[in-house]
């Protein structure tokens, strides 16, 4: 059993107006925890949506919030040194595969410059654990499924996958050198209400809303489709929750988990699902107009996250269905933009 939040504690996490940073940042709070959220609240995707998610985060008496860029390393160090942090959880980076192709610049300033001030911090002021954003992106093309942490992985295929590995890399070596306990963590293909709109689920039913058709990466390919392990949000949360109390204690206090589904569903039954949680929360037939294109540059064909190691360490494997994930999504969807 899992043991009880500490509320003496502050917890510190980086890109709390973000999809993983506020559902963490919200769980925390409603069990009385202190914490810290800071994020740039940049334009990557709806600012509004970010705000909605914010306004939630600070109706908390425990919650404070700080708008500022993990790139920035004074505002960081002034941040660990006000606010004594025990956990820090750093999910703020930049994300996506394809718009590392197009912005590269961006992911080196906020995923490696960002990344490393943290570390920094966690140097000179000593935390309880750090556990910070990886992705299963790093598994690159690996044709060996489901993927282990301890595959090799040293094969990315985008800039954003290289970043990740980066950041792994240097949690190693700082865990190693001045003994900060830290975790990464490979998240697969995270989805649910209050989501990413850049994510393909979202945009999807943005499109079928502006009547617009959407675009399947796949070639039309339906026995050589391409599969996903989608995690709902909930899940992504329970899993960090349960590892935020177990830090690594070896030698070199550096750990690696998968938190996926350990279900991969085929792109297109994902979308024949989402078709239907749509009709269902809209009481009406909804068919999206499809076309299929080649596969984008950097886009890997398939993610089956292995969940043995978070099994045995935490006792937890995620479980929510994508039939009961989508069903929460397209709900919360119909309700937030207000559409019939």
């Amino acid at each position: 059993m899992r043991r009880p939040f500490n509320q003496e504690y502050t917890y510190l996490i980086t890109g709390a107006a973000g999809f993983i940073g506020f559902f963490l940042a919200k769980r925390l709070l409603e069990n009385g925890c202190k914490v810290v959220g800071i994020d740039n609240v940049n334009d990557y995707y709806d600012v509004n949506l970010k705000n909605a998610r914010l306004e939630k985060l600070i109706s908390f008496e425990n919650f404070t919030f700080i708008d500022g860029d993990i790139s920035d390393k004074e505002m960081v160090l002034n941040t660990f040194i006000e606010h004594k942090p025990n956990i820090v959880i750093n999910l703020a980076a930049q994300a996506g595969v394809r718009y590392s192709i197009e912005n590269p610049d961006v992911y080196i300033q906020s995923n490696i410059i960002g990344f490393f001030n943290i570390l920094e911090a966690c140097r000179f002021h000593p935390v309880d654990h750090l556990i910070y954003a990886s992705s299963s992106s790093v598994y690159g093309s690996n044709k060996k499924v489901p993927f282990e942490e301890s595959d090799f992985v040293d094969h990315p295929v985008s800039l954003y996958a290289a970043t990740k590995k980066s950041n792994e890399l240097m949690a190693h070596t700082y865990s190693h050198l001045y003994k900060i306990p830290s975790t990464g963590l490979r998240f697969f293909t995270v989805y649910g209400p209050m989501g990413r709109p850049d994510m393909a689920y979202f945009g999807f039913t943005d499109k079928y809303f502006n009547g617009e058709s959407i675009k399947i990466f796949n070639n039309g390919d339906f026995e050589n489709d391409l599969y996903r392990d989608f995690t709902y949000i909930d899940d992504i949360v329970e899993g960090i929750v349960r590892l935020i109390d177990h830090p690594p204690v070896d030698d070199v206090p550096s750990a690696v988990f998968n938190i996926g589904n350990n279900n991969p569903e085929k792109l297109m039954v994902f979308i024949g699902t989402l078709e239907k949680c749509l009709s269902k929360s809209l009481n009406r037939e909804v068919v999206f107009d499809k076309v299929f294109e080649p596969i984008k540059p950097g886009d890997v064909p398939a993610t089956y996250a292995s969940t043995d190691l978070l099994q045995k360490a935490v006792g937890f494997k995620p479980k929510t269905s994508i039939e009961e994930g989508l069903q929460q999504f397209t709900d919360w969807y119909v309700d937030y933009y207000n559409v019939k």
